[in-house]
């Protein structure tokens, strides 16, 4: 299984779902020329819950070298996190003989030696220290100590993680009686029935409210630290929760307590100390050790007023102080209404971690910020400790049911933008760690500071160094009239940048032109154009140009050099310029500006290049329209017509009207030669010939295109032409186009009736919708125009319609007259279609009889079968069973048949032919076992026998399997079953 920390980073690289805190300082954006993400994405901060549910509620916990220890009631728990399925449950009442309470533990950097403090749970009074050693479940009784509550362990950080010695070295241990006790700790042999106290020796040096009056709760030695400086000078740090007192000297060369010379110095002389008074009767001081290694670079002091944090003076010589400058109390940021004392701190390179009751927050020691706040549940119950592994490095928060373990991911991600907001560049450029846009800003403000005291040059070396726009910076020095400095700026820049840097060299190249520029337009207004100066500057100019480096960014710039020469009204050096780069684009643009619009056209029609005809058509169109779209048509299908939409809409024909016909003519050119199908381009030619009122040409039009594939859109043709006047016509193919023939009809009776009778007859194969359009248009003449004579014609023009169909909208008082032939005539086709009938029936009553007499013969025909006969199944002889005889002379046994018919079946007749078995063999079953006086019985069954037979003879027997419709059914079906494939192909090698 997995250990502890693998699952947390496993967890913590895949989700940060589990963060309940906020980061306080917002991520940065970056402004300028310089696209990149600042920081990384991921939480500086964050946290996750230990996948582990203690037993009962955690009063304590410590953590060293990967290993944890939890406190309980009475109790402790001891797992190694590499191993977390792994772990030792220690009874401390076994071992005190009566109930105990944890006071505090103390672990040692290696996660060797674990010393417990245990008190009265009821009086709070010193009970009994207690040692546990490496992996041992059995504690040693310090008996030395007892009588003290350890308070506080300063373990010996000289020994290595592979110590054999089996002792913990000189240790300091602080009691809450203000006692500072020197020991060494060395673990018995537990096999041993009677153990001495581990205690080498156990001797007070130091009070630390000898000299000066301190209430009880002030003497607890909260923190106590030694390291050794130098050959045998040391230094210690002790603290209660008003003081941080600081011990600086040589240690002893004899018999212990070695540290009691450190001591002993201020005896005679008030100790150093500094005192932050408060209320708290507990403070927690923090080291940071860089890389874990070595001596701590800086220290944190939690008190009431605050933490305090400084950095250690190592250079400082005895009895000098050793907390070095920057000392800074860090005030605890309060949010309204939250007053609660901060339990624990953590000290990191860069911040101070402050546990609180419900809340981490983290605070940066260099300009004192809360950067991170990090919320916790109460669903754990409230929190109650923050350490830090000494060795690992790890940081761990507890509550009362729920361990969590931290995560800080680019502490120092921030740290340049500290230094640089107070001013200490070579800092801020150290932890900008390469980062472009980080050093970017740090020398911008350096280069700005720098002039802002004047130091003009220095801040043009370090601007050059910059990414600030060329603008900016030369405006700086142009305002301070600093030449000089602009000078050097401009020259430094150019010198450290390389061919890639194409924005920074287009800069300086620009600036350039326009310092030339300048120039030759100063001379050329002054009247010096023919002078050697303007023609020398020209000529260096125009060397300039040709530089091929110069020439490559102005060609990736031509256009904002174009303005800068447009802007100058050097025409001379811009032609120049256009020929140098081969910019085509600009000569157009040029002769459109002034006008030379054939020019334009002839630059376009030489080139070829269909790019430049889609950009300028437009403007051509609407001066030149003729001359342009011969140059359209002259290009054919170089062109692509849909491209050139937009310089064909663009037309104002009351201005001009060749620009709509024009623009006809080329369309017209696109959909008859080239052939184009584009629906775009056949929607806009159908739109000019609407509007334009090209009726005659627009009727061509849609009558030349094919119904099944017409290449217009139907619904927007429509829309056209019953917007404008004039074109119902139109309308009126368009809507029998789409298929919609009443609608066609109903608009062509409007315009013309004989447009309505074409279009009536267009529903060819719709004889019920041709006789609707029919009735449609005769009831118009008839209730429209009163043309009774006319709809009389309709009925010789179209069959499908009668005198009956008509009669309807004849008014009620008309005479007969106008109609009466129509009526003979229609009695007449009734009186035929009668006598048809009576033929019919009489022919069908025939057919009948001739049937009736073909089956009466049919039943008394018989066949002759000899008794030789083999079932066409199975090739037995039919005689001994039932059989099937089928005219064609095939034979089957019933059995036989069925089963080769079965499979042939549908599911439902497949079902039905099993149900008949059955009951047939039920009926078997009966007859066998009735006696022979139930003839009532044996009669019933007889019958239902012969019924059941018969349903069974009209499912399989209705037709003989080999010349009936199974056969033909069967032919696709391989005579042999590809399950039986292989089998027989190998019985024929």
């Amino acid at each position: 299984m997995a250990s502890l920390f693998d699952q947390y980073e496993q967890a913590a690289s895949l989700s940060s779902g589990y963060m309940t805190g906020k980061p306080v300082i917002p991520e940065m954006t970056t402004a300028g020329i310089i696209n990149a993400n600042l920081e990384d994405d991921t939480p500086m901060f964050s946290k996750r819950r230990i996948d582990y549910s203690p037993s009962d509620y955690v009063t304590h916990m410590a953590v060293s070298n990967g290993k944890l220890v939890l406190g309980m009631r009475n109790k402790i728990k001891r797992m190694n996190l590499q191993q977390p399925d792994s772990f030792d449950d220690i009874d401390l009442q076994k071992s005190t003989g009566e109930k105990a309470r944890i006071y505090e533990l103390f672990y040692d950097k290696f996660g060797n030696n674990l010393l417990i403090s245990l008190i009265h749970p009821e009086s709070n009074s010193a009970l009994e220290n207690v040692l546990l050693c490496g992996t041992s479940k059995k504690p040693q009784h310090c008996s030395k100590m007892k009588g003290h509550i350890i308070s506080s362990v300063a373990w010996n950080p000289l020994l290595s993680k592979d110590n054999a010695s089996g002792t913990t070295g000189l240790i300091l241990v602080g009691t809450t009686n203000g006692f500072i006790f020197e020991t060494e700790l060395a673990c018995g042999d537990e096999r041993t029935f009677f153990q001495t106290s581990p205690e080498q020796y156990f001797k007070q040096i130091f009070d630390v409210g000898s000299s000066s009056v301190l209430n009880t709760d002030s003497r607890i030695v909260t923190g106590l630290v030694f390291h050794k400086i130098a050959s045998d000078n040391y230094f210690v740090f002790a603290t209660t929760p008003s003081r941080l007192f600081q011990f600086m000297g040589n240690i002893n060369s004899g018999d212990p307590p070695y540290l009691q010379n450190v001591f002993n110095y201020y005896k005679d002389v008030p100790e150093s100390y500094i005192e932050l008074p408060g209320k708290l009767d507990y403070s927690k001081l923090q080291l940071y050790y860089p890389n874990n290694k070595g001596l701590p670079s800086s220290f944190a002091w939690m008190t009431e007023p605050g933490v305090m944090h400084a950095s250690i003076n190592y250079k400082a010589e005895f009895p000098q102080n050793l907390i070095g400058v920057g000392q800074k109390l860090l005030a605890y940021p309060n949010d309204k209404g939250d007053g609660s004392a901060p339990l624990s701190i953590v000290l990191t390179e860069f911040h101070v971690l402050v546990l609180f009751h419900d809340r981490v927050k983290v605070i940066s020691v260099l300009n004192e910020q809360l950067v991170f706040e990090d919320f916790f549940s109460e669903t754990y119950g409230s929190l109650k400790g923050l350490i830090k592994d000494p060795e690992k490095g790890t940081i761990w928060a507890y509550s009362d049911m729920a361990i969590y373990r931290y995560r800080i991911t680019g502490e120092d991600r921030y740290i340049w933008e500290v230094y640089l907001d107070k001013n200490e560049y070579g800092l801020a450029r150290k932890y900008c760690k390469g980062d472009p846009v980080k050093i970017d800003k740090v020398l911008t403000k350096q280069a700005d500071n720098l002039f802002k005291q004047e130091k003009y040059e220095e801040s043009a070396v370090i601007y050059a160094q910059t990414h600030t726009s060329f603008e900016e910076i030369a405006l700086k020095f142009l305002e301070a009239r600093q030449e000089g400095a602009l000078r050097e700026f401009l020259i430094k820049k150019l010198m450290s940048l390389k061919n890639q840097d194409k924005t920074q060299i287009t800069m300086i190249v620009m600036w350039l032109m326009e310092i030339y520029l300048n120039e030759l337009g100063v001379l050329r207004t002054s009247g010096k154009q023919t002078s050697q100066k303007f023609k020398d500057l020209q000529d260096e100019f125009r060397s300039l140009l040709k530089d091929p480096r110069i020439k490559d960014c102005a060609s990736n710039n031509r256009s904002a050099i174009y303005n800068l020469m447009s802007n100058h009204g050097d025409e001379e050096n811009l032609i120049f310029f256009t020929n140098l780069m081969k910019d085509f684009e600009k000569v157009i643009q040029y002769n459109l500006q002034h006008k030379n619009y054939r020019a334009a056209l002839n630059v376009l029609t030489e080139h070829s290049r269909p790019e430049l005809f889609y950009q300028f058509s437009p403007a051509l169109m609407q001066t030149n329209p003729k001359e342009t779209v011969d140059a359209w048509i002259t290009q054919d299908r170089k062109l692509n017509p849909v491209q050139l939409i937009p310089a064909l809409v663009h037309y104002d024909n009351k201005k001009d009207p060749r620009q709509g016909s024009e623009a006809i003519r080329y369309l017209e050119y696109c959909v008859d030669k080239m052939g184009v199908r584009d629906q775009a381009i056949h929607n806009y030619l159908l739109t000019l010939y609407a509007r334009l009122q090209e009726t005659e040409k627009l009727m061509t039009y849609l009558q030349r295109q094919d119904e099944t594939l017409v290449p217009y859109d139907q619904k927007y043709a429509l829309r056209i032409c019953s917007e404008l006047p004039g074109l119902e016509k139109a309308c009126v193919h368009i809507y029998a186009t789409m298929g919609l023939y009443e609608e066609a009809v109903d608009l062509a009776l409007k315009v013309d009736i004989d447009l309505a009778k074409e279009n009536a007859d267009r529903p060819e194969d719709n004889d019920d919708l041709r006789k609707k359009l029919w009735l449609k248009i005769a009831k118009h003449v008839v209730e429209k125009k009163n043309d009774i004579k006319r709809a009389m014609e309709f009925l010789q023009e179209c069959d499908l319609i009668k005198i009956e169909d008509i009669l309807p909208f004849f008014p009620d008082f008309v005479t007969i007259d106008h109609f009466k032939d129509a009526i003979c005539t229609s009695l007449q086709e009734y009186n035929q279609h009668i006598e048809g009938l009576k033929e019919e029936m009489e022919v069908a009553t025939q057919s009948t009889e001739e049937i009736r007499g073909e089956i009466q013969t049919f039943r008394n025909k018989h066949s002759m079968v000899t008794a030789q006969e083999k079932c066409a199944s199975c090739g037995y002889p039919i005689m001994g069973r039932s059989f099937y005889l089928f005219p064609c002379k095939h034979v089957f046994h019933s059995i036989c048949m069925v089963a080769e018919v079965l499979p042939h079946l549908t599911p439902t007749k497949m079902n039905r032919v099993s149900e008949i078995q059955r009951q047939l063999a039920a009926l078997v079953g009966q007859e066998d076992s009735a006696s022979i006086s139930s003839q009532s019985l044996m009669s019933a069954n007889i019958s239902t026998k012969d019924r059941l037979n018969a349903e069974l003879d009209d499912l399989v027997a209705s037709e003989c399997l080999y010349c009936g419709d199974i056969m033909i059914r069967s032919v696709d079906i391989p005579f042999l079953n590809m399950s039986d494939y292989s089998s027989i192909l190998k019985s024929w090698e």
